[in-house]
């Protein structure tokens, strides 16, 4: 081989070498898929690329640790070399006001620091060997217990520790804005992602410690600054890495990215890269409901990034755990275009929580009644109820059990962003098989949309979901709810007051005066016919959902009812019976390939 292409090699050879030995003295973890990080304890490696040194296991403690050791003191001069380190962690709290215990960057002769304990000794020393020169130990401690025995300050701060947890130097958590020109505290146990930096320079012995909010800028004025001789503390070959645990009072301890150079400075974390911390903490910002069961908030999902509405059950509910399983078993079989679909869902620390598609546009009632809204138009709304009625009729005949919904009303609508409307909140929902008596369970339901035999009877069936949705037909219509109050303070129900317009012969009246008579005279006046219909005191004289669609699609008239029966209650169950004949023999419903007729 020619002298040159010797020479090449060896410069290539030498070249490999020297970045192979780098390797070492420079970390980069922008995520913690696929690291070969040594993990003792119950620290893990999340799916999402995490690192979660505790769970919520109390008395625990967790520690990784980079398998390779670094060679901390300079041969030429005996002395320790400098280093920098930076990392973002963030510290979730079980509850929502105490946590246990931190966590705390280390430096140390082994892996595994042997004999450590957990809780107030964040899995770096005992109760025998804490201030041991043998520890040849030093670690930056974000500490959320304040442990008298060790003289911390507070309950929220930072402090270095040499072979101690009686730290040499310490300061609450924050960091200082030269914007503002003050200290700003930060919680160490708000689930929030952070970012601390931690600098040692060898020639003066100088370690310093900043810390911001994620994205912040490094400040330029340390948290903490000490002078610290590492010359009796640390060995030839040292590992870098982290420690956490917890006591009585349980966290999750985080790690999103790490890095960690020797003699320079540590790389800068690409914050875009890091996995997405999760947290158990509800912003109301985020708050976009409330319901029987508990709140609902936006959330986002963080792998696909897609919008979900996440359901939270709270202990505080009216309805528990049975209704809670009720509304599993039917959501997470049930598919349909008008129904919200349910993606997951969990219970943990005796909390609920059902996750939901986010529809874009919220619910109904919010633009019927929020006047700062443009009202929805008349084909929007005529739209909407048939998305319902089609919903409805899925529960009720297109599954393998009838599903009975228990609270429709405008509020449990929402509506896409191409304002198509979807049946949510099947929390009160009830199963039982075709053909068998549904059973009975206590009164639930929304005032103004229960039927009149629930009170009697307990018992929730199809129809009285028909009934709740002729109230819902007047609701979109009228745009008012079913009772309210006027100048008086008297209680003026819907149902009644669509009555008596039409029994004045101006039915057309009720429509919302939003709409500027911009509507279907003959879909709306179809619309309030069927909502008085369906609204019927009687049972037997609400028509199924089934027949419902027929009247709105137009494949069936609606036939000439009794005006001046619908409010009498002297002749309420005659008018019921009436009706009924009317159905027995004049409709027949084509069901699954069969003609069943519709008896008394």
């Amino acid at each position: 081989m020619p002298e040159p292409l010797h020479f090449m090699f060896l410069i290539l050879f030498l070249f490999l070498a020297t970045a192979t030995s780098n390797s070492n003295n420079e970390l980069m973890f922008n995520g913690f898929t696929n690291s070969s990080l040594v993990l003792n304890g119950i620290a893990q490696i999340t799916s999402d690329g995490l690192l979660l040194l505790t769970n919520y296991t109390k008395e625990a403690l967790g520690h990784a640790f980079y398998p390779t050791p670094i060679n901390f003191i300079d041969p030429s001069s005996g002395q320790p070399k400098s280093f920098s380190t930076t990392f973002v962690f963030a510290i979730v709290p079980q509850y929502p006001d105490v946590s246990g215990h931190g966590l705390a960057f280390v430096i140390s002769p082994s892996k595994d620091i042997p004999g450590s304990m957990p809780s107030q000794h964040l899995g770096l020393v005992n109760t025998s060997d804490n201030g041991n020169r043998s520890n040849h130990l030093i670690a930056v401690e974000l500490d959320t217990v304040q442990t008298v025995e060790f003289f911390d300050i507070d309950h929220n701060h930072v402090g270095i520790d040499v072979n101690s947890l009686i730290s040499s130097n310490s300061s609450t958590a924050g960091y200082y804005n030269k914007n503002r020109g003050q200290f700003v505290t930060l919680t160490l146990i708000s689930g929030d992602p952070m970012q601390v930096w931690i600098d040692y320079t060898g020639d003066d012995m100088r370690l310093e410690v900043r810390m911001a909010p994620i994205n912040a800028t490094r400040p330029e004025v340390p948290l903490i600054t000490s002078l610290v001789n590492l010359s009796d503390i640390v060995l030839d070959e040292m590992f870098v890495g982290f420690s956490s645990s917890t006591g009585a009072a349980s966290g999750l301890h985080y790690v999103s990215g790490w890095s960690f150079s020797l003699q320079g400075t540590a790389q800068a974390l690409d914050i875009s890269k890091l996995p997405s911390i999760p947290h158990n903490r509800f912003n109301d910002k985020n708050l976009i409901g409330s319901g029987g069961f508990g709140q609902v908030y936006k959330g986002t999902l963080p792998k696909s990034s897609a919008k979900v509405a996440v359901k939270r059950i709270s202990h505080h509910s009216k309805q528990g755990v049975r209704e809670f399983v009720s509304e599993i078993a039917s959501l997470s079989r049930l598919r349909h275009r008008n129904l919200v679909q349910l993606l997951g869902y969990c219970r943990r620390q005796g909390e609920l929580f059902l996750v939901y598609d986010f529809v874009e546009n919220g619910s109904l009632d919010k633009l019927l009644f929020d006047g700062e809204k443009p009202a929805l138009s008349w084909s929007e709304r005529f739209k909407v109820i048939k998305d319902v009625a089609t919903g409805l009729l899925y529960l009720h005949e297109g599954w393998e059990q009838v599903v009975v919904h228990r609270d429709i009303k405008a509020s449990n609508v929402l509506l896409d962003a191409n304002h198509n409307g979807k049946l949510s909140d099947f929390g009160l929902a009830r199963l039982y098989d075709h053909g068998t008596n549904p059973r009975t369970t206590h009164i639930v339901g929304t005032l103004g949309y229960l039927a009149p035999e629930i009170s009697r009877t307990g018992k929730a069936t199809t129809s009285s979901d028909v009934f709740a949705f002729g109230v819902f037909l007047l609701e979109v219509v009228c745009a008012k709810r079913p009772m309210e109050h006027n100048a008086q303070e008297d209680v003026l129900g819907l149902v009644e007051s669509v009555l008596e317009s039409w029994k004045k012969g101006n039915v057309l009246s009720v429509v919302d005066p939003n709409l500027e008579c911009l509507f279907d005279k003959a879909e709306a006046e179809l619309v309030l016919k069927l909502g008085l219909l369906c609204s019927h005191p009687e049972s037997v004289a609400r028509p199924s959902m089934r027949q419902v669609m027929q009247f709105l699609e137009g494949s069936m008239q609606l036939p000439e009812l009794p005006i001046d029966n619908l409010g009498s209650s002297a002749r309420l169950k005659s008018y019921g019976i009436a009706f009924d004949d009317f159905l027995a023999t004049t409709l027949t419903d084509k069901i699954y390939g069969q003609i069943n007729t519709i008896n008394k």
